[in-house]
């Protein structure tokens, strides 16, 4: 008997997970499969962090913490967003979560009523979307190529902006497409923003310690954004601590405290051991992680080159993040034993079981015409992944 909800039957399956379980259960049979489909840094969280996690097991940090996290944590957060991106949050505007996702899932969840809309510069991370439409929510997609290094301009959103508009959801650097936006192009979509003063903004900022030129800006930073901007951030990608699972906001205290009350009903507090660990890693030095962010610079420049050997695959240059989000639209129509790969969930599948290579649909993202790529693997990982992704590309036909 199903009697599954409508809500969760409406629920799509997050495309990077379900693709990461294929790939788990065909390396189960003993075949031999090069990944390119999670986000995850491949390399291990810093000993000072795993330290600092090892004395709070020996202090007894066992008990259950606030749900918005341990005060002492939340200073360190606030030191952080004031040292890194000029922002004046107190301890009372930050909300400790068991991971990013959650704490945007918390936002969504706290603000969004059934039929309100959510502009969504396109492409997005895959959950954002389905976030949305839990909450009752309409997203809206805003669509930009390749040709504009996947960032969308100000002027492609304002059509869109009207007195249903909630929200507007953005990530940089991007998942998935690498992108960065200048502060100049942030600067643009606030002078928008400025226009419609009911629209709050979510600026997911996740990636932030994975950028290869220039600074990071929050667009929390910028004139008249700060009272109305939710500034995102974590350990999982910039830290290397994936499993450790911790996000957090900063936000107007009015809202960080809709999110305490939410989060108190879903999970409470995240790890007390995690909690103290993150205390140690965001008071350090960010340049400690620089030799982390080289190595994916020189994955990504490796990566470059060998896509740029793959004929009609248009490609462009990620400037954060460790994805490629490379246009395939010229393989789509085509055959593959047998079959015509219609979009490019059909080519992912086609490329896993018969070359043994995984990636990701750009249907995921809001693309339907790219695959999306991480680079968060060992150089060898790339070089042969690359040659099966061309194979399997080359072995198309019309």
């Amino acid at each position: 008997m199903n009697q599954l909800s409508d809500r969760l039957k409406a629920l799509s399956e997050s495309e990077t997970l379900a693709m990461a379980r294929a790939s788990r259960e065909l390396k189960a049979q003993g075949i031999d499969i090069v990944s390119l489909s999670l986000g995850e840094p491949d390399f291990n969280t810093p000993d000072f962090i795993k330290a600092a996690a090892k004395k709070a097991i020996d202090e007894n940090f066992s008990h259950y913490p606030p749900v918005s996290g341990y005060l002492e944590l939340r200073e360190a957060i606030s030191r952080k967003f004031l040292r890194d991106n000029g922002l004046r949050y107190k301890p009372n505007q930050i909300v400790v979560s068991t991971g990013a996702k959650q704490s945007i899932a918390n936002v969504i969840m706290s603000l969004v009523n059934p039929g309100e809309e959510v502009i969504l510069p396109a492409p997005y991370w895959v959950s954002y979307a389905e976030m949305i439409k839990l909450a009752g929510g309409i997203p809206v997609p805003v669509y930009a190529g390749i040709h504009q290094d996947f960032k969308v301009k100000a002027e492609q959103i304002a059509p869109f902006l009207n007195s249903k508009t909630k929200l507007l959801i953005f990530s940089s650097p991007c998942n998935p497409t690498g992108s960065v936006m200048s502060k100049q192009e942030l600067e643009e979509l606030a002078a928008l923003l400025r226009r419609f003063p009911d629209v709050i903004i979510i600026s997911d900022e996740i990636y932030e310690l994975i950028q290869f030129e220039g600074s990071h800006v929050s667009i929390a930073s910028l004139e008249g954004m700060y009272e109305r901007t939710v500034t995102v951030n974590g350990l999982s990608k910039g830290f290397a601590m994936t499993g450790w699972r911790l996000g957090y906001i900063g936000a107007p205290a009015w809202l960080a405290e809709a999110c305490d009350k939410f989060q108190g009903q879903i999970t409470s507090g995240t790890s007390t051991i995690t909690q103290r660990a993150a205390i140690s890693a965001l008071d350090a030095d960010p340049s400690c992680l620089a030799d982390m962010t080289r190595a994916f610079k020189t994955r990504r420049d490796l990566m470059y080159r060998l896509l740029c050997e793959i004929p009609d695959v248009r490609v462009n240059l990620p400037q954060g993040a460790f994805y490629f989000f490379p246009d395939v639209s010229t393989y789509l129509g085509k055959t593959g034993n047998g079959k015509v790969l219609n979009d490019t969930m059909e080519l992912c599948h086609y490329l896993l079981y018969n070359f043994h290579v995984a990636t990701v649909s750009g249907l995921a993202f809001g693309c339907p015409h790219s695959i999306r790529l991480s680079y968060a693997t060992s150089d060898d990982q790339i070089i042969e992944a690359i040659k099966r992704l061309k194979q399997g590309l080359l072995s198309l036909t019309a």
